[in-house]
């Protein structure tokens, strides 16, 4: 049985209707376990880069935004790897259902606990809702440049905004899986002694 033209598009819009809604159901999440929909400090801001700060993935954009980007290009890569048949719009579904399953498990006691604990982000206390989907739109993000790129340029720019950020805050994608897993304290010594 063939699909028509007009059935692939509805398909297509099924499928980020699927997205959305798992973007929909990461904020519902996030609001019942008592996140905030915005900063406690009452306004929004489209970007926020003091990371030792009350405020920081409370905004719109931070430097933590960079691996959400880096989230969708993984997630573009490790999909079309496993799953190859599939067609881009369900694989971009099922990579905005892991990222907003990491999202909300991101923010649980226990992982905010544990970054407390293991990194230098001893003011974190959980997302905002609005950072959160912002997080969850920028791995969207990242998808699609992985789709659309070659390879070789989406490997180049990973590295330029972990580089990047690593330069400014001295943490990124790599170090805060590295910190969140196996903390190492020369790591958080080093952190702690020239974030900005």
């Amino acid at each position: 049985m063939e699909t028509t033209p007009d059935g692939v598009r509805r398909s297509r819009w099924t499928w980020v209707a699927i997205a959305a809604g798992a973007i929909a159901v990461q904020a519902a999440v996030l609001w019942a376990m008592g996140r905030v929909p915005i900063c406690t400090c009452g306004y929004v801001k489209l970007w926020h880069g003091v990371v030792l700060s009350a405020e920081n993935s409370q905004h719109i954009f931070d430097w933590y935004s960079f691996s959400h980007v880096i989230h969708g290009f993984i997630f573009y890569w490790i999909l079309a790897k496993l799953a190859p048949r599939l067609r881009p719009e369900v694989r971009l579904a099922l990579a905005v259902i892991v990222e907003a399953a990491w999202e909300i498990l991101e923010n649980s006691p226990v992982v905010i606990d544990r970054y407390r604990a293991a990194t230098i982000s001893l003011d974190y206390y959980g997302d905002s809702i609005l950072n959160s989907v912002s997080d969850a739109l920028c791995c969207v993000a990242g998808f699609v440049l992985a789709r659309r790129l070659p390879v070789a340029v989406t490997v180049g720019l990973a590295i330029a905004m972990e580089l990047f950020v690593l330069y400014f805050i001295r943490d990124n994608l790599t170090l805060n899986v590295l910190m969140l897993l196996y903390p190492i304290d020369a790591i958080r010594q080093w952190q702690a002694t020239g974030i900005r």
